[in-house]
């Protein structure tokens, strides 16, 4: 449990999580304190205790301060300037003294150092939602030389992805005060962001398939934030914001599918150290009247969030947030991060900015999709297919579309995007042999050395649903990649490197409940002058992790079918079982240590086997936990169509895949 001192939990008011908005404030009060000790003398910087970000200790104190200045002005908002802690004094001397130049422990500037172009951003939002209480005390000279730091941000370069929003909203607040702006700057920026838009309601974070939790905590998070700025409005906001409001509301309609019954959201893409960032867009969704989902929906699922991680742990001894998903992991961070980038988990705490009077905050909390009946969902930007079993309270997604590259990019598979399994109970290993190997949810080739390959830039070729059975399928060049020396960048992309090809997997997905039905097909072997000789693939399944490896249980061997393997850890079991179509059929158990944020010691299910180019296997795959979890599919394969037995009883036909 978290250290932090807490109220009485109030179960009438919030059933399932027992938290309302006082345990929100008290959480955010004890953070924003907790991080006092960690001020420079001049308060300009906030650096907690951990490792150095690729940017440098100057740019991470002025992250510290930046991210944690945004939770402030949340407070402020939602308190009307009511400060009994006096957080503003401290964050007004830290502006005042972070934008001096004299000042040694002055800012890095945006036009040097680029992450400071990012965190110029957090102070300019703080400094909008603060400005009756903060930059209207400043006196000139103050006010100038914090105009002279923002204005190294126009017409300078940004990444083409959510880096742009920090751009519009540094510009519009240099706008509002009668500060330097490029109004072309801005307008290039909305156009770029309209191109990353998909569909139902989903962003792409960039030109390529990156979908993940930026997405939410800032493709949907900064739009409607800046278009309720009257500083906005020259831009176009008030064009803008219905079509925004009206493509959160959509997204929202998928996000609540991907919590799990615990609270945790589904465990996927980079920055997972931003912890309940991820409850950023439910706030939004509050604030901006863009939700369709009821106002205690909205507050379950974000409380849900936050209870996760308190009951986990969050934040440590200390009050503070570290490098990490429970505890201190830093090798679940990206490079760019620093002891203080986990501060982003500011953003999810927005809802303080609304008035404890709004409707999120007194409406009685409502069950979560998951909660009220099994989820079945197809989410078509990504190409998922969502899984959520009411029994036990796991969010599954089925990956058919996302890898954080393009289709026909050939690097390695970066195990927080691109294998075919996510949940709300699970992570992929991330760190070792994994980054060129895929260890878990794939279906690779072996090369005579057993090294598996990789699937990055695919073919989505079908996500889709019957009302009873989701469906997916990609077709995937397989490729091992050596990597040319040594890479110290990890932005959550795969590696680059020499690459060697195999031949094409088609690959299918059916899934119900608990279970995915696995169906491989080899297209072509390789190369036009070989023979037809069976592939050795591998099929690896859900892996588990666990304190100790005494905590992992695990069985391999004949099963009723060709081959089965189960691993077992706590309350979770992963299964894996060959139903047909392969030869020469062997279950094993990949074993790891200090590999997973959620365990010391860590387990995948794997069936190696052989499969003749041009026919049809199949494999069932399963992860569930405590409850009732339907039997295992069977499968009756005839040429390219199937017959498909679910454990229910319900009969799917078809043919999964192209010959």
């Amino acid at each position: 449990m978290t250290p932090l001192t807490l109220p009485a939990e109030d179960r009438a008011r919030s059933p399932h999580t027992g938290l309302t908005r006082e345990h929100w404030a008290t959480v955010a009060d004890q953070l924003l304190l907790a991080l006092r000790p960690y001020f420079s003398s001049t308060r300009a910087r906030v650096l907690p205790p951990g490792r150095t970000s690729s940017s440098g200790s100057d740019s991470d104190g002025l992250e510290g301060f930046a991210r944690s200045f945004m939770l402030v002005a949340f407070r402020m908002v939602g308190e009307n300037g009511d400060d009994p802690h006096g957080l503003l004094d401290w964050y007004r001397d830290g502006v005042i003294a972070g934008t001096d130049p004299s000042n040694p422990e002055r800012w890095p500037r945006p036009g040097t150092v680029p992450q400071a172009k990012v965190e110029a951003a957090s102070v300019a939002l703080g400094l909008q939602l603060t400005r009756p209480w903060l930059w209207d005390t400043l006196d000139e000279r103050a006010r100038a030389n914090v105009i002279d730091w923002f204005a190294e941000v126009i017409n300078g370069w940004y990444p083409p992805n959510n880096w742009l929003w920090f751009r519009v909203a540094v510009e519009t607040f240099l706008a509002s005060v009668g500060g330097p702006f490029d109004k072309a700057d801005i307008a290039a920026d909305l156009a770029l962001f309209e191109s990353y838009y998909r569909e139902h309601g989903w962003y792409a974070d960039g030109p390529g398939r990156s979908f993940d939790y930026y997405c939410g905590w800032a493709m949907q998070f900064y739009p409607l934030l800046w278009a309720g700025w009257d500083a906005a409005k020259p831009f176009g906001s008030e064009s803008l914001a219905p079509v925004w409001r009206e493509r959160l509301a959509d997204y929202l309609d998928d996000y609540v599918t991907l919590i799990g019954g615990d609270g945790m959201p589904v465990m996927q893409g980079r920055s997972l150290i931003y912890r309940f960032a991820a409850a950023a867009p439910l706030w939004m969704g509050a604030a901006s009247g863009a939700a369709r989902l009821e106002p205690g929906l909205i507050r379950r699922a974000a409380s849900g969030i936050l209870r996760a991680y308190l009951d986990h742990g969050v934040p440590d001894d200390r009050g503070l947030l570290t490098l990490g998903l429970f505890g201190e992991w830093p090798g679940l961070a990206q490079t760019y991060s620093g002891s203080a980038s986990p501060y982003w988990a500011a953003k999810g705490m927005f809802g303080l900015a609304l008035p404890a009077s709004h409707p999120v905050w007194t409406a009685v909390e409502q069950p979560l999709p998951i909660e009220l009946a099994d989820v079945s969902r197809v989410i078509a930007a990504p190409g998922w297919l969502v899984s959520g079993t009411r029994a036990d309270g796991i969010v599954r997604v089925v990956n058919h579309g996302t890898d954080h590259a393009g289709p026909g990019d050939a690097t390695t598979d970066s195990p927080i995007y691109a294998r075919l399994g996510y949940s709300s109970a699970t992570i992929p290993p991330l760190t070792g042999g994994t980054i060129d190997s895929p260890v878990d949810s794939s279906v690779s080739v072996l090369d005579a050395s057993g090294r598996a390959s990789h699937r990055t830039g695919f073919e989505l070729v079908a996500a889709a649903d019957d009302g009873a059975t989701a469906f997916g399928a990609s077709i995937q060049h397989a490729h091992w990649v050596d990597v040319v020396g040594s890479t110290t960048r990890d932005h959550g992309s795969g590696r680059q490197g020499i690459v060697t090809s195999g031949p094409r997997l088609a690959v299918a997905s059916l899934v119900r409940g608990a279970w995915e039905l696995r169906f491989v097909r080899v297209l072509d072997d390789g190369g036009a002058e070989r023979d037809r000789s069976p592939v050795p693939l591998r099929f690896s399944g859900w892996p588990l992790a666990a304190a100790g490896a005494e905590a992992i249980g695990s069985a391999a061997g004949s099963g009723t079918c060709e081959g089965e393997v189960v691993v077992t850890a706590g309350r979770l079991t992963s299964r894996l079982i060959a139903l047909g179509g392969l030869t020469d059929v062997r279950a094993r158990i990949h074993t790891d240590s200090d590999v997973s944020p959620l365990g010391s010691a860590s387990a995948v299910p794997w069936l190696d086997a052989a499969l003749t180019p041009g026919a049809l296997a199949a494999v069932a795959v399963c992860l569930s936990g405590d409850g009732a979890v339907a039997p295992a599919p069977s499968v009756e394969l005839s040429g390219h169509e199937v017959v498909v037995t679910w454990g229910d009883g319900a009969l799917w036909r078809g043919a999964p895949l192209p010959a």
